[in-house]
């Protein structure tokens, strides 16, 4: 083999991987409690987070992992169980925009106490201030490299430290 598999670049991609898929494997059991799956919480949570709660379903796709049918999937499947609605768009007839409703809102508000506590246990505690304000401008960086649309149709949030 002429690879070198101890190559630094395999052991931070790893690294990366493994924090990861433990982190979502610890969200994905807390969110079943609340009969949500990771997507539809991330679908949620992009919707809630931008203006009017509600985006472009081309801008919710770019944010998130699915492909624009993969959206489509998941928002008939919400919109039915009244986590949210499809909203036409005034100034184009071909758009839609996905808004969240008050039972969509109500279920984030009884999910969201409990994940902050896991995001708090396995993202901020294990770091000092300097290492979650380096982590943050660092995801950026990856994120904005990797998938420069994800945050088509909001504004990024400003690099914010933790709680002391």
């Amino acid at each position: 083999m002429r690879t070198d598999l101890s190559d630094h670049r395999f052991t931070a991609a790893g690294l990366f991987t493994e924090a990861y898929t433990g982190m979502m494997n610890r969200f994905a059991a807390q969110l079943e409690e609340h009969h949500l799956s990771p997507v539809e919480f991330e679908v949620l949570m992009r919707l809630a987070r931008s203006p009017g709660c509600r985006l472009r379903m081309t801008d919710l796709a770019a944010q998130t992992s699915l492909s624009t049918s993969g959206v489509t999937r998941v928002v008939d499947r919400m919109e039915r169980d009244d986590l949210i609605r499809r909203e036409a768009c005034p100034s184009d007839r071909r758009s839609s925009y996905a808004v969240v409703t008050e039972p969509g809102k109500a279920r984030l508000d009884d999910v969201l106490p409990e994940h902050l506590e896991l995001i708090q246990q396995w993202l901020i505690e294990p770091l000092s201030a300097d290492q979650f304000t380096g982590l943050m401008a660092s995801l950026r960086a990856i994120r904005d490299a990797v998938n420069p649309c994800a945050t088509a149709g909001t504004t990024d949030d400003e690099v914010h430290l933790p709680p002391q």
